[in-house]
C-alpha cells in the first residue's frame, strides 16, 4: 500500500504544478485584462477592427515593447496622430497587431500550402508580405480618407467661425461656436482638440501651430497662419476668414474636375480587361457556331 500511496503523491505532483502555473497565468492575464480595459475607458477606443482582438494585442504589446525604438516610436506616433489614433492605440499596439496580422497570415498560407499541395514555404513567405503590409496600407488609406473628410468640412467650419467674428465674438469663443454648431467629423474634433489645449493652459499660437502639424493640409495651415497674423498684427479677422473658405471651396471645385477628368482615363482597364473581351464573345459566338456549322473550322 505504501508504494500505491507514493505513487499517487508522485502522480498529483505534475498536476499540482500544472495547476498551480494555470492559476498564475490566469491571474497575470486578468490583470492585464483590467489594466487594458482602465485605459480603453479613458481613452478612445481602438479601430472596429481590432476590438475582437484587443486583449491579445494588449498582451503581446508587452513583449514588443523592448524592441520598438525611440525612432520608430516617433514615426509610429506621427502616423497615428495624422489618423486620428494618438489615444486609441500606442505605438507598441500597433507593432504586435502588424505582427499578429502577419503570423495569422502565415499559418493561413501554410494550411492553404498543405491542403492545395502547393509548396509551404513560398506560400507562407508571400502570406506574411501580405498580412505585415494590410496594417500599413489600412492605416495609410485611413490618414488618406480623413485628411479628405477634413478637407471637406473645413470651407463650413470657416463660414461658421467667420459668422462668429463678425457677431462680435473672439477667435476662442467664435472656434467654440463653429465646433458647438458643426456636424460631427475628423476637422471639428481637431478644432475641438485646439479649445482643450487653450483651456489646459498652452498658448494659442502653439495650439494651432500643433494643429497645422496634426493635419498636415494646407488649408488648414492656412486659416492657422491667418489666426495668428490677425491675432499679432491686429488685422481684421473676418475678411482673410471668408477669403480662405472661398478659396477652399474653389479648391473642392479643381479637385473635383480634375477626378471627373481622370474617370475616363481609371476605367479604361477594366473596359480592356473585363467588358470589351465578354462584348467580343457575345458578339462573336454566333459567328463561330455558323462558321463550325459550315465546317469552315
Amino acid at each position: 500500500m505504501e508504494w500505491l500511496e507514493s505513487l499517487v503523491d508522485a502522480a498529483n505532483m505534475p498536476i499540482a504544478l500544472l495547476g498551480a502555473s494555470c492559476a498564475m497565468l490566469v491571474a497575470g492575464v486578468r490583470a492585464l485584462f483590467v489594466e487594458s480595459a482602465g485605459r480603453e475607458r479613458a481613452a478612445d477606443l481602438p479601430p472596429p477592427a481590432w476590438r475582437h482582438v484587443w486583449r491579445l494585442v494588449g498582451i503581446v504589446s508587452i513583449a514588443c515593447r523592448p524592441l520598438v525604438g525611440a525612432g520608430a516610436r516617433r514615426r509610429i506616433t506621427r502616423r497615428l496622430r495624422a489618423a486620428g489614433l494618438e489615444y486609441a492605440v500606442l505605438p507598441d499596439e500597433w507593432v504586435a497587431a502588424s505582427l499578429l496580422a502577419g503570423t495569422g497570415a502565415v499559418l493561413l498560407g501554410m494550411a492553404t500550402g498543405l491542403a492545395s499541395g502547393i509548396p509551404v514555404l513560398p506560400c507562407a513567405t508571400a502570406m506574411a508580405v501580405v498580412g505585415l503590409s494590410l496594417p500599413q496600407c489600412a492605416l495609410a488609406d485611413r490618414i488618406r480618407e480623413r485628411r479628405r473628410a477634413m478637407s471637406r468640412q473645413l470651407p463650413f467650419l470657416l463660414d461658421l467661425i467667420t459668422l462668429g467674428v463678425q457677431s462680435g465674438l473672439n477667435p476662442a469663443a467664435a472656434i467654440a461656436l463653429a465646433v458647438a454648431h458643426a456636424p460631427a467629423g475628423a476637422m471639428r474634433d481637431e478644432l475641438a482638440r485646439v479649445l482643450r489645449d487653450v483651456r489646459a493652459g498652452r498658448p494659442r499660437s502653439e495650439a494651432l501651430r500643433l494643429l497645422s502639424e496634426r493635419t498636415s493640409i494646407d488649408g488648414v495651415a492656412s486659416f492657422a497662419a491667418a489666426m495668428l497674423s490677425a491675432e499679432r498684427q491686429g488685422l481684421a479677422l473676418a475678411p482673410l476668414l471668408r477669403a480662405q473658405a472661398d478659396q477652399r471651396r474653389n479648391e473642392r471645385f479643381l479637385e473635383a474636375e480634375k477626378r471627373a477628368m481622370e474617370a475616363p482615363v481609371k476605367l479604361l482597364l477594366p473596359l480592356v480587361a473585363f467588358i470589351f473581351p465578354g462584348t467580343f464573345a457575345v458578339l462573336l459566338f454566333p459567328i463561330g457556331m455558323q462558321l463550325l456549322r459550315q465546317g469552315l473550322f
